[in-house]
């Protein structure tokens, strides 16, 4: 028999099939009807099965599951729901935070990202997305590693000034596409997207893990900030996703999941995206159940999520959706029609009459069935609601037995370096070759007429300009580079770095 959760109380129990998590779930409803209480409870009953938690906190009401219940007005809400065991509790947190400002570092390379998911974030058109592709395979094949921004503007660079060699292999480089991705990372740079890449890189096993009572750890991505820029919060997340998806083993239908992930107001990461990367978006919500593990997408309306992920959605929560047009009307239809119901229900006037702390609710049953759709009162939280006190998130902070792994950046010799020294070893090359020609010049002036004099002059200007310029491409240490790795790029593909569907690094 499947173990179970369960989060509210309506006819019956409203239940959670642990092994059915894998189906995904969504969690949907106006602001103000209880979604991130639903979310929290849903939260402590899965760390309390031993099932750690991924979740975001943009509004700072989340971290606050470190905290136990103090409130003393739930005795009506505790009868609603049949609830006799509450007993409130305090859950171990990891708080993680990409500026290392309220969290643990979360970091991760770009290399690990890859081109797909830096080319939304960046916002590239299709033509400079091709070019940030080049700019990727073109490192992933000489094994120059893109740990930074840093190193990500100096390997653009480098495919600017080489376009002419490269374009006979890749097509096409143009110098104004060159100039929209490197202004693009200027303005990622300002919203503090450096802190988030470098290294030490995120290991993905870190959010596996249990307390010392066995109980799930709950990880809080701090995102209060994050949040100011949508694009990057949702891009961040779907990266987080991607590693889970390329780097976990296979496992199939686990009893209860390895991880489970929350993407709150998922509505971001679907507002004007690709088509190609919408579809890879999918195929990763698809094929990612068998990695073990689960995913809620939290957002306002149901119709937020494309169709072809929400029909992947087994498990869903919908708590009250307001409707006063005709537009409003057809989104609570909608809502409606994703549940099985009774013939005799109105589905559509429930959803409308939810008070908060309500919702709709159908799950997957032991059979892999939905239920029938019920109108339950979610359980009230064990934790305490409201924002976590500031010295419990310090001391939450500084007692992490991460934050030696991960507090303190690395930066290693990586592509900016690399190729700085390829710079560096040309520029001295030239150096040396007009401190000969200038000492032949002093020799000359010691034994030599006149005219030998000017000769040499001229043989010495010419000596230059041919070092200056790309007539003598054998001579320079940065030719001699271009040339091995384009010759990396035509005959060792074989070798390159393995990418995902979502172009995210597999390791």
């Amino acid at each position: 028999m499947s173990q179970e959760i369960t989060f509210g109380y309506g006819s019956t129990p409203a239940n959670l099939c642990l092994d059915k998590l894998n189906r995904h779930g969504l969690i949907a409803g106006a602001t103000g009807t209880g979604k991130t209480v639903t979310l929290k409870v849903i939260a402590e009953q899965l760390s309390q099965a031993g099932v750690p938690v991924f979740l975001s906190d943009i509004k700072g009401d989340l971290a606050s599951l470190a905290e136990a219940n103090n409130s003393d007005n739930l005795q009506e809400r505790l009868e609603a729901t049949h609830y006799e065991d509450y007993d409130p509790s305090k859950f171990t947190l990891e708080l993680w935070d990409i500026l290392g400002q309220t969290g643990i570092p979360l970091r991760m390379t770009v290399s690990a990202m890859g081109p797909i998911l830096l080319a939304r974030l960046l916002g590239l058109n299709d033509t400079q997305t091709g070019i940030l592709n080049v700019v990727f395979s073109v490192a992933d094949a000489e094994g120059l590693l893109l740990i930074d921004l840093l190193d990500l503007r100096a390997m653009i660079n480098y495919v600017g000034q080489h376009a002419k060699d490269l374009s006979g292999h890749y097509g096409n480089i143009s110098s104004a596409s060159i100039g929209v991705i490197l202004r693009s990372l200027l303005v990622l740079e300002e919203q503090g997207a450096g802190n988030f890449f470098g290294e030490p890189s995120l290991e993905i096993e870190d959010f596996m893990r249990f307390d010392q009572d066995g109980r799930g750890m709950i990880n809080v991505l701090m995102a209060e900030q994050l949040y100011r820029y949508p694009l990057m919060y949702a891009t961040v997340l779907l990266a987080i996703l991607s590693d889970l998806f390329e780097n976990l083993p296979e496992v199939g239908d686990l009893e209860k999941p390895k991880l489970v992930f929350f993407f709150d107001e998922a509505h971001v990461l679907f507002d004007g995206t690709p088509k190609v990367l919408l579809d890879q978006i999918e195929l990763t919500v698809r094929l990612i159940r068998s990695k073990g593990v689960g995913v809620f997408f939290i957002t306002q309306n149901p119709t937020d999520i494309p169709d072809q992920v929400a029909n992947q959605l087994g498990n869903r929560i919908q708590h009250g959706l307001r409707a006063y047009t005709p537009k409003e009307l057809k989104n609570v239809a909608a809502a409606a029609q994703g549940f099985r119901q009774a013939a005799d229900m109105d589905l559509e006037k429930v959803i409308q009459e939810l008070q908060t702390g309500q919702a709709v609710v159908s799950t997957l049953q032991e059979d892999g069935t939905p239920s029938y759709a019920q109108a339950v009162m979610i359980y009230p939280p064990k934790s305490k609601v409201g924002l976590i006190d500031p010295q419990v998130k310090l001391s939450i902070m500084n007692q992490s037995s991460l934050l030696a792994k991960y507090q303190e950046a690395v930066n290693r010799e990586s592509a900016h370096e690399q190729l700085a020294k390829v710079v560096a070893a040309s520029e001295d090359n030239l150096k040396d070759v007009q401190t000969q020609a200038e000492s032949k010049l002093d020799q000359a002036n010691t034994s030599e007429s006149n005219a030998r004099i000017k000769e040499l002059e001229a043989e010495l200007a010419k000596q230059i300009k041919k070092n200056k310029t790309s007539s003598r491409r054998t001579d320079s240490e940065m030719d001699r580079f271009t040339k091995n790795m384009m010759s990396s790029v035509g005959r060792e593909l074989g070798k390159m770095i393995t990418r995902g569907i979502t172009g995210f690094f597999k390791k």
